[in-house]
């Protein structure tokens, strides 16, 4: 049996086994098991759709038990490890085999948790520990599709551990520049200060803010207004564009040698220095206006959140660690909470958790795109994963995030009582982005690392659009 089919069957054995784990978090099957108090079989009417969830998630599980066994039995099937442990060329290392038979031990555990749950009528504490086993399951086998993907697809990286910025290109002489007049020269203008704001990152930070919002009403009871969304999103808008301003003036220097932001407003001097320190002092005053309209407590956070990202991430994170991307992963989880206090006017464990998956989905997320484009980052001097460890360990890290992500998002389905829309979305979603990283790690192209990118953004924009609809559907 080939490798590449151990990794098919792994990722699909993963995939399965999270789909279980998130329908098996909802409220809508915690219903379904009371009314199905026997096992294996049920004995209600398959008509009666409460019974027909709780017989096809048993059959779910069959299914994905034969996946599980499968893919032990593969891993096992191939031979050839060295004594230092690591696989030969052609055999899986013995954290693999490890691993995976970690899983196919775990597997029957869960049945019999499975099977007291339904016959009992899940007791104090039979409920957590099914999800738990389920949980450690998925972990167990998200690891060894990692390290069987890294085995496979090693590549000799060469990486730089302290990469030298590429020299800063020679300004241009604003005489020779072609000067614009009228009302080409306003749509300039305007275009630049616009992009100052870096609007493309303000629908989804703003739909992180509209997540937190819904989550707050739907678990706290809390009404949620016209006024409160107007203020809370209206403030995001704004530190958002603070937050880009001064990213802007920082990294006007770096931007200038890199071919991605070359054309950037400040590295272009299209906007002077000044000017854009005063706009974006303006946008974060505006910012913090709006919050307070809403509550201290956002205001704060907002100050927290512009702060965090101009000087700690970009001042401190960026250019002196490769952890700059987990770290900076505080400053997009951040509208989470705002959108949170917004409404409730604290801080709640549900808005946390939804924090959490933002947080661990960022480095899953931007990972990819410092992939694609590695050599840009070196030539700013920017030591990012990719430049200082390789792509090997890069791509191998993209998917320890992606599963943590899944991971916290299935909590996140048992903390707020979400539905069916969210746990399709996180389970097809997260589906299509693991298929896109497993096709990172066999093609290793930038086009690839690109695919992997749109793939997270599409996950998280679908997961917060079903955490809305989940949460204030009528």
């Amino acid at each position: 049996m080939s490798r590449p089919r151990l990794t098919s069957l792994l990722a699909a054995a993963t995939v399965g086994v999270y789909l279980l784990v998130v329908v098996g978090a909802t409220a809508a099957l915690t219903e379904a098991v009371a009314a199905c108090r026997s096992w294996p079989l049920c004995g209600g009417p398959v008509t009666d759709p409460q019974v027909a969830i709780a017989v096809g998630h048993r059959l779910a599980a069959a299914v994905v038990a034969v996946l599980v066994v499968l893919a032990a039995v593969a891993a096992w099937r191939e031979w050839g490890v060295e004594a230092d442990g690591e696989a030969a060329p052609g055999g899986v290392s013995r954290r693999v085999r490890a691993a995976v038979t970690v899983a196919l031990a775990l597997y029957p555990a869960q049945v019999a948790v499975g099977a007291v749950v339904a016959v009992t009528g899940a007791p104090v504490g039979a409920a957590g520990l099914h999800l738990a086993v389920g949980t450690a399951i998925f972990a167990s086998l998200a690891l060894a599709l990692a390290w069987q993907l890294e085995r496979e697809t090693a590549t000799n990286d060469d990486p730089d551990p302290s990469p030298e910025p590429a020299p800063a290109p020679e300004e241009s002489d604003p005489a020779l520049t072609p000067s614009l007049s009228g009302l080409a020269r306003v749509r300039a203008v305007v275009t630049a200060y616009v992009s100052l704001t870096k609007p493309r990152l303000m629908w989804l930070l703003c739909l992180v803010a509209a997540a937190g919002m819904a989550l707050a009403t739907g678990t706290t009871g809390a009404d949620l207004t016209v006024r409160t969304v107007f203020y809370t999103l209206g403030g995001g808008v704004l530190a958002i564009g603070a937050s880009g301003t001064f990213n802007h003036v920082l990294e006007r220097d770096i931007d200038a040698r890199m071919d991605r932001t070359a054309d950037r407003p400040l590295a272009t001097h299209t906007v002077p220095v000044a000017n854009a320190v005063v706009f974006g002092a303006l946008l974060a005053a505006a910012s913090l206006w709006a919050f307070l309209r809403v509550n201290l407590l956002a205001a704060a956070l907002g100050l927290v959140a512009i702060l965090f990202y101009s000087v700690v991430y970009t001042l401190l994170l960026k250019p002196n660690t490769a952890q700059n991307t987990v770290i900076g992963g505080a400053a997009g989880a951040l509208p989470a909470l705002i959108g949170w206090g917004a409404v409730a006017g604290s801080i709640g464990l549900p808005g946390v958790v939804l924090a959490g998956v933002v947080f661990l989905w960022t480095p899953a997320h931007f990972y990819n795109l410092a992939m694609a484009y590695r050599e840009d980052y070196e030539r700013g001097g920017f030591p990012m994963l990719p430049v200082v460890r390789g792509e090997t360990v890069t791509r191998k890290h993209v998917l320890y995030y992606l599963a943590a992500t899944l991971l916290a998002a299935g909590a996140l389905t048992a903390l707020a009582g979400l539905g069916w829309l969210y746990a399709a979305a996180t389970v097809a979603l997260g589906s299509v982005f693991l298929w896109a990283v497993v096709r990172l790690h066999r093609e290793r192209t930038r086009g690839a690392a690109l695919r992997a990118f749109h793939a997270s953004n599409a996950y998280l924009g679908t997961l917060l659009l079903a955490v809305l609809l989940d949460t204030l559907a009528v």
